[in-house]
């Protein structure tokens, strides 16, 4: 049986990472600023986008919401992610 790892420094982390930090910088938000629309610590969002915290998944609905970002589709382009990176291991 294959055993699930530690997905903080895997590339569709990164890739979610990047995806974040890019709308929040496209909607011309700080991180302190977004961390007033979530309504957590400022350190928090620093943490998220260097890829030292994960978000659970009610966190990143959350996340998305306050970057106007759709879930669905996010996940959509994370599973893709996820496939792709399947399928080139396999070749």
């Amino acid at each position: 049986m294959k055993k699930l790892i530690s997905s903080i420094y895997s590339q569709e982390q990164v890739f979610l990472r990047e995806l974040f930090i890019k709308k929040r910088k496209t909607l011309g938000l700080s991180q302190r600023v977004l961390s007033d629309r979530l309504g957590v610590i400022y350190s928090l969002i620093g943490k998220i986008e260097t890829g030292d915290r994960c978000l659970d998944i009610v966190e990143f609905i959350q996340y998305c919401i306050a970057l106007e970002l759709e879930p669905t589709e996010v996940l959509a382009q994370l599973q893709q992610q996820i496939l792709s990176a399947k399928e080139e291991k396999e070749e």
